[in-house]
């Protein structure tokens, strides 16, 4: 039980960054003019796409879980100290919150790892 329980953990993190990304496809002009708004240059929205589309797919799968989690951990830090610093604004704050939650279940992912529902299990031997 434990096993599905976590990779039904690992499915709801990622699933913000999964749907971020696509989104981000969608709305590409949009997006774009967001992030240079805030003085990131615009040519980085696609390694964002690759980055919020394929992690968390490892991670979902148990592949190189731990180095995903890191890098999506840092990735959810530095979008939080970026966009999120207006706390004037209520959702601001909200929004800075929810990626520094996001980035707490990323670092307890790194350092537990995937359990045994996934492709990097280790695998268990008996000796005979």
């Amino acid at each position: 039980m434990s096993n599905l329980l976590d990779l039904l953990a690992r499915f709801f993190i990622s699933s913000v960054f999964l749907l971020s990304g696509y989104n981000k496809i969608f709305n590409f002009d949009q997006t774009v003019s967001w992030m240079e708004g805030y003085g990131v240059p615009g040519l980085l929205l696609w390694p964002t796409i690759i980055l919020e589309i394929i992690l968390p797919i490892l991670i979902i799968i148990g592949y190189k879980t731990q180095i995903s989690a890191i890098l999506l951990a840092i990735f959810s830090i530095t979008t939080a100290i970026i966009f999120h610093t207006d706390f004037g604004n209520q959702m601001q704050i909200v929004a800075f919150l929810k990626n520094l939650g996001l980035a707490g279940g990323f670092i307890f992912i790194a350092l537990n790892g995937p359990k045994d529902w996934a492709v990097d299990r280790t695998k268990k031997y008996v000796r005979l």
